[in-house]
């Protein structure tokens, strides 16, 4: 397969899963807002956000400090064409990596991801209004994965699915790393909170920002422990969106492409895998979870670039 088709196949997935989960985190964060204290400053109540998809310079260089405001974020995150993370900018992107990949994709999946992207350009020419804003993020989420279940129905099995299902997995683990990180250091410091409706209600959103809640209390029936949720979210090997199934998917994705010993990938599939065996939430609890997910998300960065080294590069020769 040619580097150029496997680069444009491996970054339309990420950017696709990208979109979907920042529409997820904008409407939970939405849903959030409605239980949230009233002295909570926008700011408080939005920075997270920016901070979970490492968007705080950019925003501050789009608008200064000081001056967040629900709609600047509803803004910069849906619409923004400067902004690389906007669920515009990452659905632009997918649908040109489509295109560039249009011979190894099926046909349905190049319908879907075009209709997506002409739909939501469309619904983005004007700014979006708060109150509709929860009804767009639920359109963009289901229309994520109906294009995941396309795939999975009619793309061929390959290196071009390996390829695919590798970006897929990656974008999830660095996600749901992040969201832990932010949203979990955000809530444990106020332990007069702890059993309140408020910490219940703060806890969910976590979870469902990581579409885990339903999950999450049929396994767990005493409320929202921190030692469970990271347990779960870390390393649940039937959660989805555990670290510990994302990576274990990615180990398969990479044997799909055709990845060898010799290449520089499988050592950094190693380290990630490394960080989990063995480990349990206890451990890292005692060490710092804050320096586990930091360790875990430069990992993740260093199997990207293995990754890219490896097959992806655009000056390689077709094989």
């Amino acid at each position: 397969m040619l580097s150029r088709i496997a680069d444009s196949i491996y970054w339309m997935s990420r950017y696709l899963e990208r979109a979907g989960d920042t529409a997820r985190l904008m409407e939970i964060n939405l849903l959030y807002l409605l239980e949230a204290e009233e002295d909570m400053s926008e700011g408080d109540k939005w920075r997270p956000l920016l901070s979970i998809t490492s968007a705080e310079s950019a925003f501050s260089g789009l608008y200064g400090e000081g001056h967040l405001t629900q709609g600047r974020v509803l803004q910069f995150m849906t619409a923004e064409k400067s902004n690389g993370n906007s669920i515009r900018t990452c659905l632009r992107l997918a649908r040109e990596n489509a295109r560039i990949a249009r011979d190894r994709i099926s046909r349905e999946m190049w319908e879907a991801i075009n209709e997506l992207w002409l739909n939501v350009d469309q619904q983005l020419k004007t700014p979006l209004p708060p109150l509709r804003a929860s009804q767009f993020f639920s359109f963009v989420r289901s229309e994520v994965a109906r294009f995941h279940g396309l795939t999975s129905t009619t793309m061929m099995r390959g290196e071009a699915f390996g390829f695919y299902r590798l970006g897929t997995f990656l974008e999830q683990a660095d996600m749901t790393a992040r969201i832990l990180d932010v949203k979990y250091h955000l809530l444990l410091p106020d332990l007069s909170l702890v059993g309140s409706a408020l910490d219940y209600y703060q806890w969910a959103a976590l979870l469902k920002s990581l579409s885990g809640y339903e999950a999450f209390r049929r396994k767990y029936h005493a409320g929202f422990r921190p030692m469970d949720v990271v347990e779960f979210t870390i390393f649940e090997q039937e959660f989805p969106r555990s670290l510990a199934y994302t990576v274990r998917r990615m180990r398969r994705a990479l044997a799909d492409t055709g990845i060898t010993g010799q290449q520089r990938s499988p050592a950094a599939m190693e380290r990630l895998e490394g960080m989990l065996a063995g480990n349990s939430a206890e451990q890292i609890f005692s060490t710092g979870l804050h320096e586990f997910l930091e360790e875990f998300l430069a990992a993740i960065a260093a199997l990207n670039q293995a990754a890219q080294a490896d097959f992806l590069d655009t000056h390689m020769e077709e094989p």
